[in-house]
This record gives structure tokens, C-alpha cells and sequence, in this order.
């Protein structure tokens, strides 16, 4: 699926939440980062067609997403950042509701798929109510997943959980993802964990796109992401001190496992030597 933004702006009275934006997705894991403010949350309101844009286009497979209209909203899959559950629901029970509600056609097969996709299948006839919160975010995951969707759009999925509750959840998009070649869109603000699964990261400040590039390429600039109000994984700022302090790391490790990697293959050298 490829998505084309050319050129694309919305303003809200005196401020541009887009300016002049463009780029182009195809399959893959994209990450969005940004500041409060900086135009994040109006672009997947444009990109989920919740709101109309003041000029520019949207492409899927150059088609505008307006002219699509609801063909092109079959293809979304949105998980909001904040949803409400109903507790006395099973993880089932809201699986059908939520197919019902979306006017999609559903059997038990479709709906045990989804929740075997989401690791939550053993667990299918337990109210929602009785969930970790890992679980309740894996749970509207799955609604997300119902429509099969080509694109998907995550807000905020992690947010609130613990690293476990966190791996949990994006393990189960980075394996989606591989087996079905959708695409991804996930905003955070956890640069762990774009660091450690998206593909490319788009960094925005102001309604501008700042950085379009891979994880490694985007963090080499974390004094620059500082200036706008983000932050580098720990590890680069970690890896960067241990440069400075004459130990010869990869700068470009974002990853405990790729920091770990570049640790010990140092003092291996060291040892040899």
C-alpha cells in the first residue's frame, strides 16, 4: 500500500498544525514524534479523514483518500489513544460488539483469529474488566485489527504501561506487520520504543517535518531533538558518554541489545590487544 502526502496544510485560524507537508509510506513500521503542539495529532486526523485538510492530497495508490471515501476507510485500522473498554465484557463479547458496531460481517473464526493475533485468545471468555493493562491495550488492538485492515494507525498504544506491558504490545505489531506487509503508523513518546521497532522515524516541530530517516540516522541529532523538546533513547546518550570518557562504542547503538553487542565487543578487542 503506498500513501502519497504531497504538499498537504490545515489551519486552524492563525495556525498552521500542517505546513506544507509531504512524503510517501509504503509498508513498514513508521514512527511519529513530536512535541505537544507540533502537529502529530492533527496529521492522523487527516491521514483517518476525521477532518478536511485547507489544501494538498492524500494518495492511496494515487487515488485522493476523498474521492476513496468509505473504500478508503475500509482499509484503516485506528486504535485511539484513549478508548474506553466495557468490563463486564468478555474480550469476545467486545470483539462482536465492536464488528456490530463497524458493520462488520463476523463469525467466531474471524473473531478467534484476532484474539489469537493478540496473544489473548486463552483468556477470551474473561471480562475485560479483570485485564492488566497490557492486556485491555491488546484488546483495543484487536478491534483495530477487525476490518483486516491495510493501514494501521496507532496513538499513543504504549502509553501508561511498564517495559513488559509495552514489548508485549509492540511484539505483536512488528510480527502483524512482517506477516501481512501493511502499514504502520505509530505515535509515541517513548523513543525506546521506536528505537527498537519502527523502520523510519518521522520527527515533527511546529507543523513541519523536521527529520524523515531511519532511527539511527534521526538520533545522531539529539542535541538538535533536545532544542524542540524531545529526547534520544538512553542508550545513545550513554554510548556518547562512554566515547567521551575514550572507549570506543558504536555511537549509533539505540538498543540495550545493540549497546550490549558494542560494549562487549570492545573489551573483547581490548582483551586481545
Amino acid at each position: 500500500m503506498k500513501i502519497e502526502i504531497k504538499n498537504l496544510t490545515k489551519i486552524y485560524g492563525n495556525n498552521k498544525a500542517v505546513n506544507d507537508l509531504t512524503l510517501t509510506l509504503t509498508d513498514g513500521i513508521y514512527g511519529i514524534l513530536g512535541p505537544n503542539g507540533s502537529g502529530k495529532t492533527t496529521l492522523i486526523n487527516l491521514l483517518t479523514d476525521n477532518v478536511k485538510r485547507t489544501s494538498g492530497e492524500i494518495l492511496i495508490n494515487n487515488k485522493d483518500i476523498v474521492s476513496l471515501g468509505a473504500k478508503y476507510r475500509d482499509l484503516i485500522g485506528y486504535m485511539p489513544q484513549q478508548q474506553a473498554l466495557y468490563n463486564d465484557f468478555s474480550a469476545y463479547m467486545y470483539l462482536k460488539y465492536m464488528c456490530t458496531v463497524k458493520g462488520i460481517k463476523h463469525n467466531n473464526e474471524l473473531i478467534s483469529d484476532i484474539l489469537k493475533k493478540v496473544n489473548l485468545y486463552d483468556v477470551r471468555n474473561a471480562k475485560a474488566g479483570s485485564f492488566s493493562g497490557g492486556m485491555k491495550q491488546r484488546l483495543l488492538f484487536a478491534q483495530a485489527l477487525l476490518n483486516d485492515p491495510k493501514i494501521l494507525i496507532l496513538d499513543e498504544p504504549t502509553a501508561g504501561l511498564d517495559p513488559k506491558g509495552r514489548d508485549d504490545i509492540l511484539d505483536c505489531v512488528k510480527k502483524l506487520q512482517k506477516e501481512t506487509g501493511i502499514t504502520v503508523i505509530l505515535v509515541s513518546h517513548s523513543m525506546e520504543d521506536v528505537a527498537k521497532y519502527v523502520d523510519r522515524i518521522m520527527v515533527m516541530d511546529d507543523g513541519v517535518l523536521k527529520y524523515d530517516d531511519t532511527p539511527q540516522n534521526v538520533f545522531r541529532h539529539y542535541r538538535q531533538l533536545e532544542q524542540i523538546g524531545l529526547a534520544a533513547p538512553q542508550v545513545t546518550y550513554i554510548m556518547n558518554d562512554l566515547i567521551r570518557a575514550g572507549i570506543n562504542v558504536n555511537p549509533d547503538a539505540i538498543t540495550i541489545a545493540e549497546a550490549k553487542e558494542s560494549i562487549l565487543s570492545h573489551f573483547k578487542r581490548n582483551a586481545k590487544a
